[in-house]
């Protein structure tokens, strides 16, 4: 009989921002009783919420149980920078092309699949465009050699028929306020989320025709003959099949081992501008710029009713307990102050408000943890840093192999090859920290 015990249960690191900045949040419910279901998805984050929204599509019969271990917008997917990115982003590139032109052009049809399917949630759950904005983004160089990524990327996207054009330095200070960036090359695909929002709207929006659960860890899961009895703190689920889709802690449960990367990256968000601070600043209400440099500094500036705000996001690092620490949060906020200062010398009476840590799980070839794990037991994880576009495009995909057998998406991860094994530790560690310490160092301004 297979058993599948957790190991560990995620632990989040400061509380987050885009979460802290909406309205007090309407529990959903926790599991307390024995229940039945057809499928069970465990992960409420963009993976999870996508496969079950998927599954309904598909079969608005099926009985689905949904189950999130802390509040919904709270965990990982609460606490990226919000880029929906249509584009070739591969991180470990100096300029995030991809392997080659068709592997690009595939990878954009499939993430403009999951944007429309966004899209499609956004309007059932009348997100305004301040949470839902097909607003593009911005690569910002700040150093000849980011000039160059954003050259070279341009090329590459000239070779794929994408459109794009560069911003000037003047250009760059008209839209985000700062004389720090020296070019920019914009593109338009990009769809700029408020995380916390679209994960919170989801949740409850399926919370009326799937069962929902928030602070429902599951503990485990283990093989009763034709079905799955999936264990949490307070209730059980009698499942025919069961979908991990809880990114880096699908190793917990056994799969995977030492084959994903669980990179932590920072995020410090301003407190709101006020009307003099905001004149001070100058630029547009809403912009959003990745670094050139895929290990230099994202900033996001928002606006609307919940505030006029600044985030920035950087400074990685690995950790296979998949989880970080308060101290490290603190020195990655003394980095942040330093770099928004360097970007908005105008702004020094500006104070951070809110800071919070936030897992990735990478792999070392890019591959995707996707597939049959076990008879009935399926996976949707290992995003590569690109949790919005591939975890809903991921979600997307299981649900099709789960209840249709296949199809284009779930072929597009079935197709990659398994992610391969990581170094035994403590040379993992030492190895991957002085990497990421010497590619932030290499980023420089950027």
């Amino acid at each position: 009989m297979s058993r599948y015990d957790a190991k560990r249960l995620p632990r989040q690191t400061g509380a987050a921002g885009w979460n802290a900045i909406l309205p007090p949040q309407a529990p959903l419910p926790v599991l307390e009783e024995d229940l039945t279901a057809d499928v069970t998805i465990i992960g409420g984050g963009f993976a999870g919420l996508s496969a079950a929204r998927r599954l309904h599509q598909l079969d608005p019969g099926l009985k689905v149980a949904l189950l999130e271990a802390g509040r919904f917008a709270e965990s990982s997917a609460g606490r990226n920078s919000g880029f929906m990115i249509d584009l070739p982003h591969e991180l470990s590139s100096d300029n995030y092309a991809g392997t080659g032109l068709e592997a690009d052009k595939a990878a954009i049809a499939m993430n403009r699949k999951a944007i429309a399917f966004a899209e499609g949630v956004a309007a059932d759950c009348a997100l305004p465009q301040e949470m839902f904005d097909p607003a593009g983004k911005i690569n910002a160089a700040a150093t000849r050699a980011g000039d160059k990524h954003n050259r070279d990327f341009a090329a590459h996207l000239d070779r794929l028929g994408e459109p794009h054009r560069f911003l000037s330095q003047q250009e760059m200070q008209e839209r985000t306020g700062s004389a720090h960036y020296t070019s920019g090359l914009y593109a338009p695909g990009t769809v700029m989320i408020q995380p916390a929002a679209y994960i919170r709207a989801l949740s409850a929006h399926l919370a009326g025709q799937i069962s929902v659960f928030e602070n429902s860890p599951a503990t485990g899961f283990e093989n009763q003959g034709n079905s799955w009895l999936v264990s949490t703190p307070k209730g059980r689920i009698s499942t025919g099949r069961v979908i991990l889709a809880n990114n880096g802690h699908l190793e917990s449960f056994g799969f995977y081992q030492r084959r994903l990367m669980h990179i932590c990256l920072n995020a410090s968000m301003t407190e709101r501008l006020t009307p003099e601070q905001i004149t001070r600043l100058g630029g547009t209400p809403r912009w959003s710029v990745t670094p050139a440099d895929p290990m230099g500094t994202s900033v996001r500036r928002i606006s609307g009713c919940y505030g006029d705000r600044i985030l920035i996001r950087t400074c990685s690092s690995f950790h296979p307990t998949i989880e970080t620490s308060e101290m490290r949060l603190r020195n990655a906020g003394w980095v942040h102050d330093r770099k928004f200062k360097e970007r908005f010398p105008q702004l020094g009476d500006v104070r951070m408000e809110h800071r919070w840590a936030g897992m990735l799980c990478l792999s070392r070839n890019g591959s995707a943890a996707f597939g049959a794990l076990d008879q009935g037991v399926y996976s949707a994880c290992c995003q590569n840093g690109l949790g919005i576009a591939r975890g809903t495009l991921q979600g997307m995909g299981i649900a099709e192999l789960v209840l249709q057998g296949g199809s284009d998406i779930a072929s597009h991860f079935l197709a990659q090859p398994e992610p391969p094994r990581l170094p035994p530790e403590p040379f993992a560690s030492l190895g991957a920290n002085t990497y990421l310490m010497w590619k932030e160092w290499r980023s420089g301004k950027e």
